[in-house]
């Protein structure tokens, strides 16, 4: 079980960095994205990968493309996911930062976004899967999935309210992380307006079995994970201690959600759109 109690280091916003990007106290900005571009360009290709793939581990249904109509810088620094429905098929966007971080032994990392959700009816989200994630970098360089380690920081399905944290790890099926459904925990959404989601990774204790992952709603904690409920050291590197990238992308269909039915829209109505990406570190 996870604690309900706010950590002690609970963060107060003191300034804001650049438009879109809190400050927090005792905490430097070490990376940021504010999507500041021309409405209807891509994102800045300098920090990111624009996967262009149909090749889904989950048994989505969609193709990751390159086009704005997929992805597009808003005009307003926010990026727009956009899912769409043509001829029968789905196209949506993923793009994976190329900026790549390590949490540092004592001290505690936070990697935050704000996201919003597009407006349609529930009912025609159906297999609408967006998701705001980090892998292990090593995945880059043949370790195969979950050893490389995941944390989902965020994942909606079926445009139901309530948003999913959680972590992959170790071996499938079963191990560490009782794949393939990972361990998690969850929490409401108020609506689909903005919000802010947060991961804090803590490297501050002197072992490593009481370092924790903690996820934040609007700063409200809903899930943790520690070193000594993995149990395992090399497992627990693999999500807290070594080199991860940042990803943001809306799939359809798949394992999780299930598939799109009949009512299900693509369009502004299914998008995530996200208005900063940032990386922390205490000071």
């Amino acid at each position: 079980m996870f604690s309900k109690k706010l950590l002690a280091f609970a963060l107060a916003v003191t300034s804001v960095v650049t438009e879109g990007v809190p400050g927090y106290g005792g905490y430097n900005v070490v990376w940021q994205e504010n999507f500041n571009g021309a409405a209807g360009s891509t994102v800045n290709e300098g920090n990111w990968n624009i996967i262009q793939s149909s090749a889904n581990s989950n048994n989505e249904l969609e193709t990751y493309t390159r086009s704005n109509r997929n992805h597009q810088l808003s005009g307003g620094a926010t990026l727009q996911i956009v899912p769409q429905l043509d001829n029968g098929k789905w196209t949506s966007a993923r793009i994976e930062s190329k900026y790549v971080f390590t949490p540092a032994s004592g001290r505690r990392t936070i990697v935050e976004a704000k996201i919003r959700f597009g407006n349609n009816a529930v009912s025609q989200k159906a297999g609408i899967w967006p998701a705001f994630w980090m892998l292990g970098d090593s995945i880059r360089h043949g370790t195969p999935w979950p050893q490389c380690g995941e944390v989902d920081i965020l994942e909606t399905v079926n445009g139901q309210l309530t948003g999913y944290g959680t972590v992959h790890c170790d071996v499938a099926p079963g191990g560490a992380c009782n794949e393939f459904n990972g361990i998690g925990g969850t929490t409401g959404i108020p609506d689909n307006g903005w919000h802010t989601w947060r991961v804090v990774i803590d490297r501050t204790p002197g072992n490593w079995a009481s370092e924790s992952i903690t996820w934040f709603r609007d700063g409200a904690q809903f899930m943790q994970v520690t070193g000594g409920r993995i149990n395992n050291v090399n497992v627990w590197r693999s999500l807290a201690q070594t080199p991860q990238y940042i990803i943001l992308n809306v799939a359809v269909g798949g394992d999780f959600p299930g598939g799109p039915n009949g009512n299900t829209l693509g369009g502004w109505g299914s998008e995530m759109e996200v208005a900063y990406v940032a990386q922390y570190q205490s000071s």
